[in-house]
């Protein structure tokens, strides 16, 4: 159990026993677990076993619940009416810290409404189009795209995402033009590739065991170094395309929240995301622990912050 015991707890100096007693005897309840993506996908399947796991190590169920659409920035949205008990997490993909950056009028402050639990892990994403397609690796496809401006559309699980802004950065790269259709999760994006409607998927790599399959065909994968199940894939840098997109990810709460539960949770998840049975998710869609302690995330989300700023006004993307 990684829950602060009450006796350690009475054993500390005069300061400890000042901490609030929502600390000491934290947790009390089932946490709930905003995932702000569909069902089915890469995250909800990362996420649930992740909490899994920190349930048996809280001794508390940590109960997901799947908050899908707006680019992955609802679960945020959430914890500014959340109390800062400790009781309701929420995943933070990047899309969080980029869409104040795109909206004049920011629904939230990254850098003061939230208080930064864990980072976990980051994507594997790549591009995927259907094994029926004509384009057997970049250069055919963004030659296509070049000679059919807008012609080609591509799905992706939102504005404003990593999928959406990279493959933006693709186009400009390139000096091309397709067009972006955005969805509210893996599975929708998937159903429309498969179905003919978008000829193009960018997604995480819940694309895994369909290209195992044979029902699609991975055109390059987007990290540094080629994927471990994919070995045979290039990546965009290996293409002529000098882009890495990894997008990076960590669970957070409302502003606020007792230092004493942060730990305890920080402490619950770090064990988690170690923890044989989640490492083995992870390596399912080519993903890899990549642990930041509380004051370490918030540090990164800042240089973050100031990263997205670039790359934005770079792209030139609003939202309003």
């Amino acid at each position: 159990m990684t829950a602060i015991p009450r006796r350690a707890a009475l054993a500390l100096p005069l300061a400890g026993l000042a901490a609030p007693a929502l600390a000491q005897a934290f947790p009390a309840r089932p946490i709930r677990m905003l995932v702000p993506w569909a069902p089915g996908g890469t995250t909800d399947v990362q996420m649930r076993a992740l909490c899994d796991q920190a349930s048996r190590r809280l001794g508390q169920p940590v109960v997901v619940e799947n908050r899908s659409g707006a680019g992955g920035v609802l679960g945020a949205q959430s914890l500014l009416t959340a109390q800062p008990d400790g009781y309701t997490l929420s995943q933070i993909p990047i899309s969080v810290f980029r869409q104040p950056l795109m909206n004049s009028r920011p629904l939230f402050d990254p850098l003061a409404d939230f208080t930064y639990v864990i980072h976990v892990t980051g994507y594997l994403f790549g591009t995927v189009v259907r094994p029926d397609a004509p384009w057997r690796s970049m250069a055919d496809l963004v030659e296509h795209a070049r000679r059919n401006p807008g012609a080609v559309n591509y799905g992706t699980p939102g504005v404003g995402t990593s999928l959406h802004l990279t493959m933006e950065q693709i186009a400009q790269d390139q000096r091309i033009e397709w067009t972006h259709v955005p969805f509210r999760g893996f599975a929708e994006n998937a159903q429309s590739l498969l179905g003919g409607q978008t000829h193009v998927l960018a997604d995480s790599s819940g694309w895994s065991p369909m290209a195992e399959e044979g029902r699609v065909r991975v055109l390059a994968t987007w990290g540094n170094e080629r994927a471990k199940r994919f070995p045979n894939v290039p990546t965009l840098k290996e293409q002529g395309i000098n882009i890495v997109s990894i997008s990076p990810y960590g669970l957070a709460g409302p502003r606020g929240m007792d230092p004493g539960v942060v730990r305890v949770l920080h402490d619950a998840f770090r064990e988690a995301l170690f923890d044989p049975t989640h490492v083995a998710v992870l390596d399912r869609f080519d993903m890899v622990p990549d642990h930041m302690d509380p004051a370490a995330y918030a540090a990164s989300v800042r240089r973050t912050m100031e990263e997205e700023r670039r790359l934005i006004q770079s792209l030139g993307i609003r939202l309003s």
